[in-house]
C-alpha cells in the first residue's frame, strides 16, 4: 500500500458513512450558507458576506478538526490503524493520508460553500483568490493536523464527537460565526490566535503575513503532539 492508496481510503471511507456525510457535509454546507441567506433578509448583503466569512471557521472545525478526530479514532478503536502499521508504510506516512484527504474534502466544501452563497445570498466572491485560496489550503491542513493530535485527549471512539464539540463552539463563537455575542476584553486577543480565528481575520482583512504565522505555529504545536502523545492502539482499561 502506498502514500496515494492510504489517501483514497481515508476518502472511501469517508463518503462512505452517511452518518458522518451528515455530521461533516450537510450540516456545516447548511451552515454557511444558511446564515448568510437569513442575514441578508433581515440586515442586508454587507451582513451576510460578514457571517459567511465567520462562518469558514464552522467549515473548518467541523470537516477539518472533527471529521479526522472522529475517523482517526474510531479507526483506532476498530485496530483499523494497527493493521496499517504492519505494512511498509512509516507512521507518518498513514497520518499524512488521513490529513490530506481531510484537509482535500474541507477545501472542497469551502469552495461549494463559497459558490453557493453567492448565488443564493449575492455575496461576493473573494477579492484576492489566490490568497484565499492560499489562506483556506493552510488552515484546512493545520486543523486536520491539529484533529489528528486531539485523538490522544480521546478515550472511545464513542466520545470523540462529544470531546469535539467544545472546541467547534469556540472557534465559532470566537470568529463571530453565532452573532455578536459579548466577550471580555481581556478574551480576545487569546481567541485571535486560534487557528480558525486567523483564517477568519485573513479572509476578512486581506492580510495574510500575521494569520500565517499563527497556523505556523500551530502546525509546530500538532507535530509535536503527534509525536508525543499520539496513540495507534485502543487505550487500555
Amino acid at each position: 500500500m502506498s502514500l496515494t492508496a492510504t489517501y483514497r481510503l481515508g476518502t472511501r471511507l469517508f463518503w462512505r458513512d452517511k452518518s458522518m456525510l451528515f455530521a461533516s457535509v450537510v450540516t456545516p454546507v447548511g451552515l454557511a450558507v444558511g446564515m448568510p441567506l437569513l442575514m441578508k433578509n433581515l440586515l442586508g448583503p454587507s451582513a451576510a458576506a460578514a457571517i459567511f466569512q465567520s462562518a469558514i471557521s464552522v467549515l473548518l472545525a467541523i470537516t477539518a478538526f472533527m471529521n479526522v478526530a472522529v475517523a482517526l479514532a474510531t479507526r483506532r478503536d476498530q485496530l483499523v490503524l494497527k493493521r496499517l502499521r504492519a505494512g511498509r508504510l512509516t507512521d507518518g506516512q498513514i497520518l499524512l493520508g488521513q490529513i490530506a484527504s481531510t484537509a482535500t474534502q474541507t477545501v472542497a466544501l469551502i469552495a461549494l460553500s463559497t459558490v453557493a452563497v453567492r448565488v443564493v445570498a449575492g455575496v461576493p466572491l473573494p477579492d484576492d483568490p489566490l490568497g484565499f485560496a492560499a489562506i483556506t489550503v493552510a488552515g484546512s491542513a493545520v486543523l486536520s493536523l491539529l484533529g489528528a493530535a486531539y485523538t490522544a485527549a480521546i478515550p472511545r471512539a464513542e466520545l470523540a464527537a462529544a470531546f469535539t464539540m467544545p472546541l467547534f463552539l469556540v472557534a465559532g463563537v470566537s470568529a463571530g460565526a453565532m452573532g455578536p455575542i459579548p466577550l471580555p476584553s481581556w478574551l480576545r486577543p487569546a481567541l485571535d490566535l486560534l487557528p480558525t480565528s486567523a483564517v477568519v481575520n485573513a479572509v476578512k482583512t486581506g492580510d495574510l503575513a500575521v494569520p500565517a504565522l499563527v497556523l505556523a505555529a500551530w502546525t509546530v504545536v500538532g507535530l509535536v503532539a503527534i509525536r508525543l502523545w499520539f496513540r495507534w492502539e485502543p487505550r487500555r482499561s
